[in-house]
């Protein structure tokens, strides 16, 4: 059996270039399927921390994912807004640690407008618990010295090349929907967020009372004609807001959460909600997920075509090695050590392939990381096998075998006859 193993490997150096070409094959499969499945599971965790530490977020009676749509990710619109003694209800409830209220509407060339209050920038969390940090600069006051005082993401100030102490004017309204700017009131940067992946990056933020100013001589949604008020004289006004958004709300324990979430959806003086973010998420990446899950189905076809490669390159060399397996036959292999090593043979190029593939993959996970997290929010997982990731493995290492076996059934028809027997 040594001799045998030693004729075989000697075989297969010789025909090292196309066997070369049949693992690279497989490696590239291989780090496809699994970087996909990497990409879709970790995208999803992403996903899920979009906000990171919120046990309820509270909005007017909708459905859950929209109301996740509009709060957390800042796309579409409420359909009711919340009067502001129902937020303060909800605020000053004895389970409420903190909560963030904000009140959408607004935008800075396409990027939507975020109102609220500085205990955002306190409170706020995404990923694994993560606080914004500034790159540049510091965040409103809330003050009314620091009236107009706005702070953009990250996405913002880059594609409009913001920075502290630039001035930028608002438009009343969302994308296409824009009706006139608020170009009486001109807000100052007074800071910049550093990315982090979410739509935090995409928004301008604000204070709600900077929202309350720039509305004052506005009535039914555009400017009241003849009228103006000067955004020195916006000071003198009770700028405590008329309605907000929606709420953000942390809870001082989180058993109390479901407790909670039915005072705030029995509230009597207007129809609120309040939902989990976990739960509502989940729904949510049921309905965008399912763009993962074909692409998982494509690397799946593509680790398929790579196996089929690999039994094609197998069959295709079978014709120029019938001399060699011959000679094998002539020194005493029998038909089963033919089968068992043309089977061999093919298991082994599928785990090498395997092996280049975990490698590939451990490189560009470590290279695309950081570039993922930046731009995307992405945080990628070093640990690449897991449990489902195993199970992938396994699936392609045993229909790598499957894949070999008929070419081994192929060489093991073979006689000796046929192998010495010049083909005319």
């Amino acid at each position: 059996m040594k001799t045998l193993l030693r004729l075989a490997a000697a075989s297969a150096w010789n025909r090292r270039g196309t066997l070369t070409l049949t693992v690279l094959s497989i490696a590239l499969s291989v780090t496809l399927m699994l970087g996909i499945e990497r990409l879709r599971v970790d995208a999803k965790e992403s996903f899920m921390q979009s906000v990171s530490g919120v046990d309820l977020v509270v909005g007017a009676r909708t459905g859950p994912v929209q109301l996740m749509l509009y709060s957390v990710f800042r796309m579409g619109g409420a359909t009711h807004d919340i009067g502001w003694k129902s937020a303060q209800a909800v605020m000053n409830d004895p389970a409420v640690e903190w909560a963030i209220p904000f009140a959408l509407g607004d935008s800075l060339q396409g990027f939507p407008v975020l109102g609220t209050t500085p205990d955002y920038f306190r409170h706020f969390r995404y990923g694994e618990d993560r606080p914004l940090v500034f790159a540049h600069g510091r965040p409103f006051t809330g003050e009314l010295e620091g009236l107009y005082e706005a702070v953009p993401g990250a996405e913002v100030a880059a594609r409009l090349g913001l920075r502290a102490g630039d001035h930028i004017v608002l438009a009343h309204g969302n994308g296409e929907n824009v009706l006139a700017e608020h170009a009486d009131k001109p807000f100052q940067v007074v800071g910049v967020l550093a990315p982090t992946g979410t739509p935090v990056d995409r928004s301008v933020h604000v204070s709600l009372a900077a929202i309350e100013a720039i509305h004052l001589d506005w009535q039914g949604g555009a400017p009241t004609p003849g009228f103006s008020i000067p955004a020195d004289l916006a000071r003198k006004f009770d700028l405590t807001p008329k309605t907000v958004t929606a709420i953000l709300v942390g809870l001082k324990t989180r058993a109390a959460v479901f407790q909670a979430q039915r005072r705030i959806n029995a509230y009597r003086d207007e129809a609120l909600m309040a939902v989990l973010p976990g739960v509502a998420l989940d729904e949510l990446w049921e309905i965008v997920g399912l763009a993962a899950h074909a692409l998982v189905a494509v690397s799946i076809l593509a680790a398929t075509v790579g196996l089929a490669g690999l039994m094609a390159v197998v069959l295709a060399s079978l014709n120029e090695r019938r001399r060699e397996l011959a000679i094998l036959r002539s020194v005493g292999a029998s038909p089963r050590d033919i089968f068992i090593l043309l089977a061999a043979e093919g298991v082994l190029l599928t785990t090498l392939g395997m092996l280049a593939g975990l490698c590939f993959l451990a490189l560009a996970g470590a290279g695309a990381s950081p570039w993922l997290e930046r731009h995307y929010g992405i945080l990628i997982n070093p640990w690449i096998l897991d449990a489902d990731a195993g199970k992938l493995l396994l699936a392609v290492w045993a229909s790598g075998l499957v894949a070999s076996l008929f070419p081994g059934w192929r060489a093991y028809r073979m006689s000796l006859s046929d192998g010495l027997q010049p083909r005319i």
